[in-house]
């Protein structure tokens, strides 16, 4: 049986959203199902529609009416790499300390399809979108527009609140730092998508060199993962990459360990042939031979004022200005500092307090 979807905020109906788009109510609630044989014309005249109304499916128009599920969404592209677990440990802590719990959906890039937020936007009082996934800046503008909504190191969407690491002014000074070592030939490694944080650093990259008067070496797209760093290491190595650069500016720590790892087993002397750096400052950066130097933000803290910024949106606050949280240069062994005295690193946060509830895309199960 289909039912009427309306909802507290606006009285829209999923009749209302059928005339606009000009089918029937049968196929706005095959879109919303996201069920097979719907053209891709009509399922995007459907979104609009309900985007123009501020639409929301009956479960999550059910939910809203409660309005109070006591659980924050969160939307990551993954929990993998130390990145993602810093970022989710904060905001978790902060949700339990707010007597909040944390319902998480992984959407992989590749997985454009929104049944996973769908589900979670029932299930919620508002919603967290981390980083780049597969829900796009569209998704978010819709998400946005019916529930409290909060964005953490991706682009500004209209609605939500911003919170970022700060990246340029950073990355612009790490690079600096290579060239005041005496390195001329510098590449950068990662993907510089707009409103990512890995294309802020490649931007404060490009500013250190032109003030400098240098041109930038080469750009290595890569994922930031493992993986993807012993691609760019055997890449460098088969060609003349090596002896063509003299440093490389790495998008996060995993690709410049793993480059790292690769290129000393093949005898490339780090820094000596090659100064590495990378982003993060994970616990592998200060005990690799030699020790990493990178930059260092509080991601801890970046997700817990997510988590209480969204809950004070959920009690009805308005939209704020962007948040930055400061990053502070890491300097050690393989950019050519000498490596610092190890101490011990402070204890993290106690990861037994994570109880969070997954709901994985099919893509990324």
């Amino acid at each position: 049986m289909i039912t009427d979807g309306s909802t507290p905020s606006t009285g829209a109906t999923i009749y209302e959203v059928a005339a606009r788009a000009g089918v029937s109510i049968a196929t706005v609630s095959r879109t919303f199902a996201g069920r097979a044989g719907v053209a891709p014309r009509t399922r995007d005249a459907v979104m609009t529609a309900a985007q123009e109304l501020r639409y929301v499916p009956a479960a999550a128009a059910r939910a809203l009416a409660v309005r109070r599920s006591r659980a924050l969404g969160v939307v990551l592209p993954h929990i993998a790499g130390p990145y993602y677990a810093q970022l989710l440990v904060g905001f978790e802590i902060a949700a339990s300390d707010l007597g909040l719990s944390v319902v998480l959906a992984l959407v992989s890039p590749s997985d454009h399809r929104a049944d996973a937020v769908r589900e979670l936007l029932g299930r919620v009082d508002g919603i967290a979108f981390m980083a780049r996934s597969g829900a796009d800046d569209d998704a978010v503008a819709r998400v946005a527009a019916v529930r409290p909504t909060v964005t953490v190191a991706r682009g500004r969407s209209a609605g939500a609140d911003a919170f970022y690491a700060e990246n340029r002014g950073a990355a612009r000074e790490l690079t600096r730092h290579l060239i005041d070592h005496g390195r001329r030939r510098i590449g950068f490694v990662g993907l510089a998508e707009d409103g990512s944080d890995i294309g802020t650093r490649h931007r404060g990259y490009l500013a250190a060199l032109e003030e400098a008067g240098l041109a930038p070496a080469r750009h290595l797209r890569a994922d930031p993962v493992e993986e993807a760093g012993h691609a760019v290491a055997d890449q460098l190595l088969e060609g003349r990459g090596v002896t063509e650069l003299d440093a490389l500016v790495c998008g996060n720590d995993e690709l410049a360990i793993a480059i790292i790892a690769r290129l000393t087993a093949a005898g490339v002397r780090v820094p000596e042939d090659l100064a590495v750096t990378g982003w993060d400052d994970t616990l592998t950066a200060r005990y690799l031979a030699p020790s990493l130097t990178t930059v260092r933000s509080d991601v801890d803290a970046l997700g817990g004022l997510a988590a209480r910024r969204l809950a004070g949106r959920i009690d009805g606050e308005p939209v704020q200005e962007p948040v930055t949280v400061d990053s502070t240069l890491v300097l050690r062994g393989s950019c050519g500092c000498p490596a610092p005295a190890l101490r011990p690193p402070a204890a993290p946060p106690h990861l037994a307090r994570l109880s969070l509830t997954t709901i994985e895309s099919e893509e990324s199960s």
